[in-house]
């Protein structure tokens, strides 16, 4: 496992409240000149693989809108950052699916519809949120911190 940076420590509070996108954009919204609230509105729908479909990882997706935010295109800006904040997603990804096989949540979570009151029960009782999905915030925020301080783009 890798040491948990200090962004993961806020991210992973976060996540004690709130879920698993809202814990990753939370904790980096200072580097996106976006203010918390807005971040966590923007990716509540993002939450348990997207809006509880159990699509791409929550914690994928919330680092994702951060990249887009620091690295995205903005108004006039030449086509080439689309093709530069490409290049940063799947980097993260690749190095997301490295590590946990996969960024897709129901794999994450094998066996668990999280849809269904069963799906739930079995959540809970098996503390996934503490064994599996905090793992992937923890893993999405590491990463987000090696590409945005270590790589010296920030």
């Amino acid at each position: 496992m890798t040491t948990t940076k200090p962004k993961t420590l806020v991210a992973l509070q976060r996540f004690e409240e709130f879920h698993c996108a809202q814990s990753v954009v939370h904790a980096f919204a200072d580097d996106t000149g976006i203010d918390k609230d807005t971040l966590s509105a923007l990716s509540t729908g993002f939450g348990v693989g997207l809006g509880r479909k159990q699509q791409v990882c929550g914690a994928v997706t919330g680092a994702i809108l951060i990249l887009g935010a620091i690295y995205g295109r903005k108004g006039d800006e030449p086509k080439n950052k689309t093709e530069e904040t490409y290049r940063e997603v799947q980097r993260f990804i690749d190095e997301f699916i490295a590590e946990k096989g996969t960024i897709k949540c129901s794999e994450l979570l094998p066996g668990c519809d999280l849809q269904t009151d069963e799906g739930q029960r079995m959540f809970r009782e098996n503390n996934l949120k503490g064994e599996v999905c905090a793992r992937c915030v923890e893993l999405a925020c590491n990463l987000l911190q090696k590409h945005l301080y270590q790589d010296g783009k920030s």
